[in-house]
Formats: C-alpha cells, structure tokens, sequence
C-alpha cells in the first residue's frame, strides 16, 4: 500500500513527539555534539539564579592577566608587516582552542584564582527537567558562574567571546556587513550548538559573540571600546602593545541568563517557570540584584543581534504576586541564601 510524503511526514512528526522517540533523537544530538570536535560541544548551559546572592570574588584581574600575558607573547615575537587576521589567530590559539573548551575557559572552570558560585553539573536550577526537555543539557550538566566587574556570567561566554568572536572578526574582513554577521550568530543559536540540541536559545551567547567581534576589531580599531585606542599597534616589522586589555570593557549584564533570560523551548519553559517560584525569597530579599543595570541602554545596544527577549522569565516579573510560591512536586526546593 503506497503512502503520500506529507502522510509520511505527519507520521514522522508524531512519532518525534513521543517521549521514547525524543530521548532518542536527543542522545543522537548528544553523540554528534561529541563527534564534531567543535568548541561549543560541551554545550553546557549555565544558572545564574540559584546561589546568586553567595559572595564571589571578581575574577576580572586573574582573566585579564592572562589575555595581556597571551597579547604580550605574541607582540614579542611578531617579525612581520601588519597582518591583522594573522596576529588575532595566534590570539586565540594562545586563549581559544580547537577542542571541546577554550584555553581561557577551562582556566576559569579549573583555577583556583577565579572563584565560582557552589554550583554542580547537575545540581542547578535545571535539576528535574526531564532529557525531553532539556535535551543535551541532561547529559552535560550546567557549567560554572564566576564574576567579571559586577556582572555574573557563565564560564562558557569565554570561548564564545574568543571563539565565535573570532569567527565574526573573520566573516568581517570577508567583506561581511554586519547584519550578516549576527545573523550567523542567531543560526548558530536555532540549530545544533543551541535550541535545536539544548532547548536552549541563549541571548547572552549572542552578546558575549559580538563582544568578542568588537574585542577583535579594538585589537587595531580606535573607538571600538569607547574612549580608548587600539590595543596593538604594528610598526617597523613588529607588534606592540599600547594598551592593556581588561574584560570589563565587554562584559554586562547581558551575560548573566537571569538577568539575560534565554528563550526555551516550551517544554523547558514550562519546567523553569514552576521551578524558579522557589527562589522568590531570594529575590525579595535583594530584588536589586535580579534586575539588570542599565538596562535600555543595553537593549538598544544589541537591538540588531536578534534577541528573543524573554522578560517573563527574569525573577521580578515570575515573583511579583504572593502567587509565585509553587514548586514542582517531587522536586526539593533550591537553597534560598
């Protein structure tokens, strides 16, 4: 008996909706993840809204130390003319890395210097959610949160600061507008390293990408962080530095996912609404500290890289009735400090 492509389709999609069908497709996603090699393979997510009001110490003069290090090797090595593209790649190969994590990454996750939030892989706000739900993010984990300035942001913006950055820096000198640059940026975001495998569409991903494809840019571009010259300067067949680097000329609160929300697929939407009510007392006792700084200017700083506000999901909006109290039955509660 012959059957139609749309009949067949429809079957097909049915199919994907059944929970044994998704586990399925979701482990897939996870082995591609591990068999692509590429730097977002990890693909942990990462929870700034439990434990957010535990002291942590800014991690900005460990990370920066380590950026104006790399810079210097480089400057003392270089022997050639300008070549702008060249010296941004022996960067990332100093910070970035073709593996799983970036250099600057796994030194923030793994020293001692840079202090984290007491967070576990899987001991985050996104405990419970079912692999349906959360895709990969069952199998990896959550990664860790540490501090930049006054801002909190997960570990993982590092690469995509040096990595995806240096993708956009590249797409840039192709010739690219940037229009077409951010729009990779949002691609990348939909399909195999976000929603499409994590449920997970990041809005702070796609801020700390252009940061870092204006970090590039300020190694040889004035103004490109406001006020202060370029970083490198090329002269008589060598590099010098004529300016240190710090992370707080990038880093906001547009990196921080609860000040940031990411936008979730519904199944996760519907889990983390229910789950953050828990946290309510601690955003009443620091409702300061759940609301973004600056936050029009921010906006309408990143209007154009195609964010997918999710404000219903920031803890003054989930906890602004006494009807913000539930949690998910069978599920503990997230420790209120």
């Amino acid at each position: 008996m012959s059957t139609s492509t749309s009949s067949s389709a429809t079957a097909s999609e049915r199919s994907l909706r059944r929970p044994q069908s998704r586990v399925r497709a979701i482990v897939g996603a996870s082995l591609a993840l591990l068999a692509s090699g590429g730097r977002s393979v990890a693909a942990y997510e990462t929870d700034q809204y439990s434990n957010r009001l535990v002291p942590v110490a800014d991690s900005a003069p460990e990370l920066d130390r380590v950026m104006n290090e790399a810079l210097a090797r480089i400057a003392e090595r270089w022997r050639r003319t300008e070549d702008r593209e060249r010296f941004a790649f022996e960067l990332y190969q100093e910070v970035g890395g073709l593996h799983w994590v970036d250099r600057i990454e796994r030194h923030a996750m793994r020293s001692p210097a840079v202090e984290k939030l007491p967070q576990y892989r899987w001991q985050s706000v996104f405990r419970g959610a079912p692999i349906w739900a959360s895709r990969v993010g069952f199998v990896f984990g959550v990664g860790a949160t540490i501090r930049v300035g006054d801002s909190l942001l997960g570990t993982d913006k590092l690469g995509h600061f040096i990595s995806q950055g240096l993708k956009y820096y590249k797409s840039h000198l192709a010739g690219w507008s940037e229009e077409r640059v951010a729009g990779r940026g949002r691609f990348n975001e939909r399909w195999i390293f976000g929603q499409a495998t994590t449920s997970v569409f990041s809005n702070a991903d796609l801020v700390a990408n252009w940061e870092g494809y204006l970090f590039y840019r300020s190694l040889f571009e004035g103004g490109m962080v406001a006020g202060k010259p370029a970083i490198v300067r090329f002269a008589s067949g060598g590099a010098r530095i004529e300016r240190p680097f710090t992370w707080r000329d990038h880093v906001n609160d547009f990196w921080d996912e609860a000040l940031n929300p990411s936008d979730l697929s519904r199944g996760l939407s519907r889990f983390m609404t229910a789950r953050l009510a828990s946290l309510c007392g601690d955003y009443r006792s620091a409702p300061g500290r759940f609301v973004p700084e600056a936050e029009g200017e921010l906006a309408v700083r990143y209007a154009a890289l195609g964010i997918r506000p999710r404000p219903d999901l920031r803890m003054d909006a989930l906890c602004a009735g006494p009807a913000a109290t539930a949690t998910l039955d069978g599920q503990p509660e997230l420790t209120a400090h």
